[in-house]
């Protein structure tokens, strides 16, 4: 098995902007009315690409991954839990949970809190 990670990451951050402009389009938003987002915590520089393009700062994002490591299925809820427990999350905001994992799988979801 050999990993080209210059194509993972190109993939991944491809990935993760469509299935995120899928679920603002179901949900009739945009970027600009999320008030967090928390991304798969699989990688930084994966992260960052993928809020840059999407043109989200960066205080909107959610990273735990400086704590926790790659979590793998697990990152998204814990990093939910997280910010809910720090604050980062009140009532009637609205989150953007995206994901991309393991058999190069990805799903995005937005919840209004």
């Amino acid at each position: 098995m050999k990993m080209r990670g210059n194509e993972l990451f190109k993939r991944a951050v491809k990935a993760m902007l469509q299935a995120m402009n899928v679920s603002l389009k179901k949900a009739k938003l945009s970027f600009e009315d999320i008030d967090l987002f928390i991304p798969h915590q699989a990688n930084l520089r994966i992260i960052k690409a993928v809020t840059e393009r999407a043109g989200l700062p960066m205080e909107k994002v959610f990273i735990n991954l400086d704590e926790c490591g790659n979590m793998s299925a697990a990152s998204i809820a814990v990093g939910l839990d997280q910010a809910v427990r720090r604050g980062k999350i009140k009532k009637g905001d609205i989150i953007l949970l995206t994901s991309f994992g393991g058999g190069l799988t990805w799903g995005s979801l937005v919840i209004e809190w």
